[in-house]
């Protein structure tokens, strides 16, 4: 049975005795899988096996955990036709499916979760959805069976017709076209640039402007400057992705980084993750190792907000509820957007604003001071003359701008494991040190501007990410010029 993405393995016994005739499902069993009992039974009888006609009692160890799902269909049919046969199971196996009323087995969701699992605890054989078994095949070390029909499992293992596993799955295909491309953004240097250094370290960005500036056109630019997932980061994705049964069929890895954009009038639950029982996850969990854009950040219900803090700081998120505590992935790069007031035109070189101080002052405190001080980047983005957008473009496309950043993601790989958004200060001060005029400049205009010890420390990262970024072991002083020029607005609030 899945817990998150964990595995807490079931063992399923079946009892054929003597007295009245009945079928009992013991174990702590939800609703789900009492209803089991029908399925199994009509799944059995029409796949021309025995039913006993005794008493049956089915016991799901251990008794104390609760059980819930449709995946302990299959095990339970397998142990009545084991049981019916003076058989014993195979050693080290595991078994996870839905039945049809006509014996077939049916998808069931989280295959990929359940064979990880079950690797890690030592089994060596998994039976699985026919479905489902590509997914499956994904972990190595892991014999994978396809299961299509009920009888078909049950001739394998009493040897009359065994089943050949499945082969392991194809890497996948290379990743999709991007949507849009920095070459078909006008103007907008700062913020291109502030992208580029976000795509390179990864970072979290904030832009800030008014109605029409191209805050969404650059958010959706962000994932085509990213580097196609590594392995690693692709099976963690489409575990996310099997748990939610958004897995898509024939395609079990993709190398293409999330975009998740939930719109603001999302739930507390639908962008953390929530739900009754084990908690499933949300759009940040989704948005895993790619690019999660909130636009009209000012807009999302305040709670909402406050619960992205502790994953923006860790990259990880346990929810707990009745059924439990899980804990999923949300390691993104957050991409927020919003305008400078209720209007959109507070600062615009063309339109007034209209909006009172007052309305302004209850607009901008939507957005607290520890969210956005989490947020290393934060830019004004400005309305391009429209005698420029008339123009064609002449930026650099998004494909010159990747091979820079994927040339800085490997500098840091090299130097230190993980990206300079993911550096402890410990670690910061150990591979990223700071000659003593860049010291001097980021301490000055720290003091000045009244900068927290997490802002100090998220500039001094981004200045790494710029130095990165220029093929510099060295942080320079004006390396950490444009990184204190990314936390302005910060400052300015």
């Amino acid at each position: 049975m899945l817990a998150g993405l964990g595995v807490r393995p079931i063992r399923v016994e079946a009892y054929i005795g003597r007295g009245e005739v009945a079928f009992i499902v013991v174990g702590l069993a939800t609703t789900t899988v009492k209803e089991a009992r029908e399925r199994v039974r009509s799944a059995i009888k029409n796949s021309g096996l025995d039913f006993p006609h005794s008493r049956l009692t089915v016991n799901l160890a251990p008794a104390e955990l609760r059980k819930e799902g449709s995946g302990l269909d299959l095990p339970i049919a397998i142990a009545i036709a084991l049981a019916s046969a003076h058989r014993l199971p195979p050693p080290r196996s595991a078994f996870v499916g839905e039945l049809a009323l006509d014996g077939s087995v049916r998808h069931v969701d989280g295959v990929l979760v359940a064979a990880r699992g079950l690797r890690e605890l030592g089994y060596e054989r998994v039976f699985v959805p026919a479905e489902d078994a590509e997914e499956a095949s994904l972990i190595e070390g892991l014999e994978v069976v396809p299961c299509a029909t009920l009888l078909g499992v049950v001739n394998h293992l009493l040897g009359v017709e065994p089943i050949p596993p499945a082969s392991r799955a194809a890497a996948g295909d290379t990743p999709s076209a991007m949507e849009q491309d920095l070459a078909e953004v006008h103007g907008q240097e700062e913020a291109k640039r502030a992208l580029e250094v976000a795509a390179a370290g990864g970072h979290h960005v904030l832009l800030t402007g008014p109605p029409g500036a191209g805050k969404t056109m650059l958010a959706r630019c962000l994932p085509g400057i990213l580097p196609p997932l590594e392995f690693d980061e692709a099976l963690e994705v489409a575990q996310v992705r099997s748990l939610l049964g958004e897995l898509p069929r024939g395609r079990p890895l993709d190398w293409t980084r999330p975009f998740r954009a939930p719109h603001h009038g999302v739930s507390t639950a639908g962008l953390i993750g929530g739900g009754s029982g084990l908690a499933l996850p949300g759009e940040i969990s989704r948005a895993t190792h790619g690019v999660l854009f909130l636009d009209e950040l000012a807009e999302f219900q305040t709670p909402v907000l406050q619960a992205l803090r502790q994953p923006l700081e860790s990259g990880r998120v346990t929810i707990t509820r009745s059924g439990g505590s899980v804990a999923y992935p949300a390691r993104f790069s957050l991409v927020a957007a919003t305008n400078p007031c209720p209007c959109g035109w507070g600062g615009d070189n063309v339109r007034v604003c209209r909006c009172t101080p007052a309305a302004i002052d209850t607009y901008q405190r939507r957005l607290s001071g520890p969210l956005v001080d989490r947020i290393d980047i934060q830019v004004a983005v400005r309305r391009v003359p429209l005698e420029v957008l008339a123009a064609e473009p002449c930026g650099e496309p998004s494909s010159v701008v990747r091979e820079r950043v994927v040339l800085a993601r490997r500098r840091q790989m090299e130097r230190q494991g993980v990206l300079n958004a993911q550096l402890k200060p410990t670690r910061l001060r150990q591979l990223a040190p700071l000659p003593p005029e860049s010291r001097r400049t980021l301490e000055r205009w720290s003091a000045r501007r009244g900068m927290t010890a997490r802002g100090f420390h998220r500039a001094w990262r981004v200045a790494r990410t710029a130095a990165d970024l220029d093929g510099s072991d060295t942080i320079a002083e004006h390396h950490v010029l444009e990184a204190l020029g990314f936390r302005l607005q910060d400052v300015a609030a």
